[in-house]
């Protein structure tokens, strides 16, 4: 499947407009990853835990979006937008949530 941010794929024609899909995830930071985190903002250096945290959650909502394009029988998905968010007490969870217009394209 062809995934873009932009609207359109160079040297493809859409055929066909499926619909909006999404795809959303949240996952929890735990404390061992807070404290670490918190102790290299202290010294400076960039956090590990929280980019990899950052990436699975960019994944697997960028996955659970592709399922829902492929049920639609679309072969592509464009305008894709992700967004990041922290939700829940004390933003201790991290929301990823992904959009676009799943297409059919040849």
């Amino acid at each position: 499947m062809i995934l873009t941010t932009t609207h359109t794929i160079e040297g493809h024609t859409i055929r066909e407009y499926k619909g909006v899909v999404t795809g959303e995830t949240i996952i929890g930071a735990n404390f061992v990853k807070d404290f670490f985190a918190g102790i290299r903002d202290i010294v400076g250096g960039r956090s590990a835990s929280y980019e990899k945290v950052l990436i699975e959650g960019k994944e697997t909502s960028m996955r659970e979006m592709q399922e829902r394009a492929a049920q639609l029988g679309a072969n592509a998905i464009v305008g894709i937008d992700i967004d990041y968010e922290t939700v829940g007490q004390n933003g201790s969870m991290l929301m990823v949530a992904t959009s676009g217009t799943a297409v059919v394209i040849e």
